[in-house]
């Protein structure tokens, strides 16, 4: 195919008719490119690196600190070592000693104005209604009790004179047991 300018732009069809005619490259030309290919070194293969890291950090190096620097590395470690001896410290709560990492000390309210005697009832105390007796603590008919309990995840519910359950209306309900019975849930620390 022929591509025709106007003669005012002779130059330009010199330039289509250089650009058209074959060039002949060097045969050997390949060879050189693949020989300054081959001369450049390989990127290593990611875990190749990864260990290469590893390697480096390994290699003993002389360390130095001031004297400024030693004293606030020394005062880290021992903030970090009392602190974690107080998050294990005992703590007093209720009469009884428990390590705060392992519970908590946990208090349930209803209210039952018609009631003579509640029992808290729960996974806890086996479900047993004379292992937890709640305590009337107002005249409107408030019931209290307040017990100790580990780290975890409790089902539990109100027994009201013997046959009533009922369950935490500030508390989230539990799935019904096989019984048809509600209840509640109560989470102690992180499970």
């Amino acid at each position: 195919m022929r591509v025709q300018v106007p003669d005012s732009d002779d130059k330009l069809n010199r330039a289509i008719e250089l650009l058209k005619e074959p060039v002949s490259i060097d045969p050997g030309i390949d060879r050189r490119i693949l020989a300054e290919i081959e001369g450049i070194p390989t990127p290593r293969a990611w875990k190749h690196t990864i260990w290469s890291v590893f390697d480096w950090l390994k290699r003993g190096r002389m360390v130095r600190i001031s004297p400024l620097g030693g004293l606030a590395l020394a005062t880290g470690v021992a903030a970090m070592v009392l602190w974690g001896r107080d998050v294990q410290a005992p703590v007093e709560q209720g009469g009884q000693t428990m390590a705060a990492a392992q519970g908590a000390t946990v208090q349930f309210v209803i209210v039952a104005p018609t009631a003579t005697a509640v029992s808290l009832v729960g996974d806890f105390n086996d479900w047993s209604a004379a292992a937890t007796p709640m305590e009337l603590v107002a005249e409107n008919r408030v019931w209290s009790v307040t017990v100790p309990l580990n780290a975890g995840r409790y089902r539990y519910a109100f027994l009201v004179d013997g046959n009533t359950w009922l369950s935490d209306p500030s508390a989230p309900p539990m799935r019904d047991d096989e019984f048809g019975r509600p209840g509640s849930v109560v989470t102690i620390g992180e499970t």
